[in-house]
């Protein structure tokens, strides 16, 4: 079963992204973390201080607690919040002063100083507490002092803290996930690049690519490179494959056809002349059928690499007039150039000429005897235009008839493969143009070649 295609810088840009999101969601919390433990720390401090203070205000007089509370114990607790701050002084377990039922008894006679984060009249507070054994005379006295302060001013710190932190961290992300594209359309590139490269060559350039790319991509390229040349050996073996074939079947089948025709001529029965008209005929199909097999394989490899140079279309048509005006008179046919002047483009000669041929050969082969072939060259569009005075295209044929092995209704007993039309057909797409077959009013029709 075939997996599912996937970017490969897709798949990079959203790792690196996820990366990143994960990173600034860490980076987050761990400010936030470390910010609330720094802002507890500070809180615990100042109550710490606020203890001391509280408790060297306490002396003991004939076995008597006495405090002067110190304003200074309670100002150094005031924040911006305005947080409400509780108190209480315990001798043993007995509350002395300040707020009833801030710590509950008993306390421990040790020593000690302790924090704590508990519920006191209704909000949360951070308490702090500190014991301590005053000597005193006759046995020592253990007091213990409570301080409490609510954290509104705590918790607006926490805030503008993480607020701050989600902005870093929001930052961070966007930076992040701009570099991660940047990076990952970065390394891509070459690849990019490299099937770029690739893409624009035609099929018969198979040269091997020697662009210089990362080290990760060296096999991908050996591999690519060694391909071309499997490649490039059997399309040369192809080439020579369809031209010797043709070249084989070609010559045999004249061969064939002179014995015949030569049998012909020493043969009384018409039953025997029958087949052999038969044979010649079928002989004179399978030879245009190699020959136009031939082109078609021609017009296939040359179409995508075009060896294009400054031609003459004028010229081209009028060797090819020259050159067939004698199979046209052998019909009682008559060939006619019509141009006014030379008309050069930048194209494949060959397969010009190719395409040219065909028409003019399918022109011949259903042109009426005593008729002519019409042969224009045009330059604004550059155009050449086959035109006959015979059947025409079969209406509802007209669109299939350059399809491979297409012929029309109307061929008849004509010598065909259905080759000829196609040949044209591809040479014009190859050239960036098009054919358009259209009927005569009248009688006749035209094959018309735009480059």
């Amino acid at each position: 079963m075939r997996g599912r295609a996937t970017s490969l810088r897709r798949r990079l840009t959203w790792t690196l992204i996820g990366g990143a999101a994960v990173l600034a969601v860490l980076f987050y919390l761990v400010v936030r973390t470390y910010a609330q433990q720094i802002a507890q720390q500070g809180q615990d401090r100042i109550l710490e201080a606020s203890l001391t203070s509280l408790m060297d205000a306490a002396v003991v007089r004939d076995g008597e607690v006495e405090v002067d509370l110190p304003y200074a114990a309670f100002a150094m607790l005031d924040t911006a919040a305005d947080d409400r701050v509780f108190y209480a002084m315990h001798r043993g377990d007995m509350l002395l002063t300040g707020y009833d039922g801030l710590v509950e008894g008993p306390f421990d006679p040790v020593p000690s100083l302790a924090f704590d984060t508990v519920g006191f009249a209704g909000a949360e507070v951070r308490l702090a507490r500190l014991t301590r054994v005053l000597p005193a005379s006759p046995a020592s006295v253990v007091l213990t002092v409570s301080v409490a302060q609510t954290r509104d001013s705590l918790a607006g710190t926490l805030w503008a803290i993480s607020v701050n932190a989600a902005l870093f961290g929001g930052a961070f992300f966007v930076l992040a996930a701009g570099m991660a594209l940047w990076t990952s359309r970065s390394t891509v590139r070459p690849l990019s690049q490299m099937a770029e490269a690739v893409a624009r060559r035609g099929p018969r350039d198979l040269r091997p690519v020697v662009r210089a790319v990362p080290t990760e991509l060296s096999p991908l390229v050996t591999s690519l490179n060694s391909l071309m040349t499997r490649l490039s050996a059997s399309l040369t073996q192809s080439e020579t494959f369809i031209a010797e074939a043709a070249h084989r079947v070609r010559t045999p089948l004249a061969t064939v056809r002179t014995h015949a025709e030569a049998t012909l001529m020493r043969v009384d029965k018409d039953e025997n002349r029958a087949a052999l008209r038969s044979m010649i005929r079928a002989i004179d199909e399978s030879s245009r059928a190699a020959g136009q097999l031939l082109d078609h394989a021609m017009v296939t490899f040359r179409g995508d690499q075009l060896e294009r140079r400054n031609v003459d279309l004028v010229g081209i048509c009028r060797e090819l007039v020259d050159r067939l005006t004698p199979v046209a008179e052998m019909k009682d046919l008559e060939l006619v150039l019509r141009a006014e002047g030379p008309v050069e483009v930048q194209a494949d000669p060959i397969l010009i000429q190719n395409a040219v041929r065909n028409l003019i050969d399918n022109a011949l082969k259903y042109s009426p005897p005593e008729s002519e072939v019409r042969i224009e060259v045009g330059s604004d569009p550059v155009a050449i235009l086959v035109c006959d005075e015979g059947a025409g295209f079969p209406a509802a044929q007209i669109a299939e008839l350059s399809q491979r092995f297409q012929r029309g209704a109307n061929a008849g007993d004509t010598v065909g493969s259905g080759l000829g039309l196609t040949i044209a057909q591809d040479v014009a797409e190859a050239h960036g143009g098009r054919l358009e077959l259209v009927n005569i009013k009248g009688g006749g029709a035209c094959a018309a070649l735009y480059l």
